[in-house]
């Protein structure tokens, strides 16, 4: 958000914006505590490493940090420069991969073959489903949402799947603390 508020000619997110995305994001994350978690992972105890936390964090920051800069591009040429529908897809996207990168990170396992607890799953497709909508909800306007054209909602879609693509390449390269 840093960079973009640099080149653009409004701010990328409002204020009550940025609080309803990390309240909704949240959401799902109180169902941590109760999730499930890989056979391999608790047969037996397991020292951290500083180093691999420190790599993953490095990595995974810096290809997050990249797709924002992706997305804002790509939103900044589809919305023609219009603030409200800018940040209107630039909440949805944001929303969508925070949600999508727990699920990718939450094992070492490919996202398919591990299974969130029911609370998770249900609480992060829930959240998701409300991101896609809350365009076209009652009270959008309070947040200063508008519609998204079906080219730019195609665009958060397909930037959010790229996102788990490479993330998910990225974590069966990377030994995931």
């Amino acid at each position: 958000m840093a960079a973009a508020a640099l080149f653009l000619p409004f701010l990328p997110l409002l204020p009550k914006q940025i609080l309803l995305n990390n309240l909704l994001s949240d959401l799902p994350m109180l169902t941590l505590p109760a999730d499930r978690v890989d056979d391999d992972r608790i047969r037996e105890a397991r020292r951290w490493s500083v180093r691999s936390i420190r790599n993953f964090m490095l990595v995974f920051g810096l290809i997050s940090s990249a797709f924002d800069l992706m997305t804002f591009a790509v939103l900044w040429q589809l919305s023609r420069g219009a603030a409200d529908v800018f940040r209107t897809g630039w909440f949805v996207e944001s929303l969508l991969t925070e949600l999508a990168i727990v699920l990718v990170v939450r094992t070492r396992l490919p996202l398919l073959r591990s299974r969130p607890s029911r609370w998770l799953a249900l609480s992060t497709g829930g959240v998701a489903v409300l991101a896609l909508a809350i365009p076209w909800l009652p009270g959008s306007a309070f947040f200063g949402f508008v519609a998204l054209p079906p080219g730019i909602l195609a665009a958060v879609v397909l930037v959010t799947l790229g996102y788990v693509g490479v993330s998910e390449w990225l974590k069966r390269r990377l030994v995931l603390p």
